[in-house]
């Protein structure tokens, strides 16, 4: 049985790139979620929590097709900070992220 290999052109694939780079790079930088992840408030794992969260970020925006909407993104970010890293975020900084990745999104989309 032959498979066959799909590959992307190198400019969708660099973009896929910098949409996955770009969503771990606003995430590294959001303050609260750095105190989660550092003082392990999600466990010993929070380190791998942190990646499945810009790897659910980034498989929601590619399965999407462009449908995000920034309620949605921040009810998931709430979400996840209070699930996963057991945190409850009252600083005004999920709708800060937010609006920051879906600017990324729509940046990636245009490409």
């Amino acid at each position: 049985m032959e498979y066959a290999v799909r590959t992307c052109p190198r400019e969708a694939c660099a973009a896929v790139r910098r949409l996955r780079e770009g969503i771990d790079s606003v995430l590294s930088r959001w303050h609260g979620l750095r105190l989660a992840v550092d003082n392990k408030w999600g466990g010993r794992d929070s380190a791998q929590k942190y990646a499945g969260l810009v790897d659910n970020i980034f498989s929601w925006f590619n399965l999407s097709g462009g449908g995000v909407c920034v309620e949605e993104l921040e009810s998931f970010l709430h979400e996840s900070m209070l699930l996963t890293f057991n945190t409850e975020v009252e600083d005004g900084s999920i709708e800060d992220v937010a609006e920051q990745l879906m600017l990324l999104h729509e940046e990636y989309r245009t490409q």
